[in-house]
């Protein structure tokens, strides 16, 4: 699962994905197990940082990475366009109100970011998930990071530019 990024946000991240690897991360589905207080340590020097300061949407990201689904609400729900909705729709797919994920995938419509992961459909995976019923099938868990990748990936390219 590939992440691009800007050297800076590399660099800054380095540490977070270190202490929690992206093949190891957001491996629910859903609920809220919430990271160990280092990861939280680890995310709120990243968003201090200047290098994503000013970014709302990898902020979001951020917080969905280490299982802060609250902390991600809050911001994404802040967050008015297209980004801010798949963001939200990821967000609430992740706390099982999926009924709530469909309608802000509904408001993103056709993001960019999914174009990056093959054969993606938000409400079929939206369905995927809800039939998985706490199970965390591999091949669902897997495409919930690449989706993350993607969408996390867009918004730091669209933050160096």
């Amino acid at each position: 699962m590939p992440i691009d990024l800007p050297r800076d946000l590399a660099d800054t991240l380095a540490p977070l994905f270190a202490a929690l690897p992206p093949e190891a991360a957001m491996s629910d589905l859903t609920g809220e197990g919430g990271p160990p207080p280092d990861l939280i340590r680890l995310v709120e020097a990243a968003v201090a940082d200047p290098a994503l300061a000013r970014n709302p949407a990898l902020h979001a990201g951020l917080w969905l990475y280490v299982d802060q689904l609250d902390r991600s609400h809050t911001i994404s729900q802040g967050i008015t366009d297209p980004t801010g909705s798949f963001w939200h729709g990821i967000m609430h797919r992740r706390e099982g109100d999926f009924s709530n994920s469909h309608y802000w995938f509904r408001n993103t419509g056709h993001h960019p970011a999914m174009d990056a992961v093959a054969g993606y459909d938000p409400h079929a995976f939206v369905d995927a998930v809800e039939a998985d019923d706490g199970r965390n099938a591999p091949d669902l868990v897997d495409l919930q990071r690449r989706e993350w990748a993607a969408l996390f990936s867009w918004c730091a390219g669209r933050n160096a530019t």
